[in-house]
């Protein structure tokens, strides 16, 4: 069975140093928005907030 084609593979970056630090997947369809998650940056050495790149 094949993957849905409604999940996508996004980028997500620091939004305080601007590296691109991780990958995830999303659902097109359901989150239109760009996604925004907490998570740790190796440069900034703390949890910061990490948003989606196009």
């Amino acid at each position: 069975m094949a993957k849905s084609e409604n999940r996508v593979i996004v980028t997500l970056a620091c939004t305080e140093c601007k590296e691109r630090n991780y990958t995830t997947q999303k659902n097109k369809r359901s989150d239109s928005q760009r996604m925004e998650l907490r998570k740790f940056c190796p440069r900034c050495r703390g949890q910061k907030l990490h948003r989606e790149v196009r």
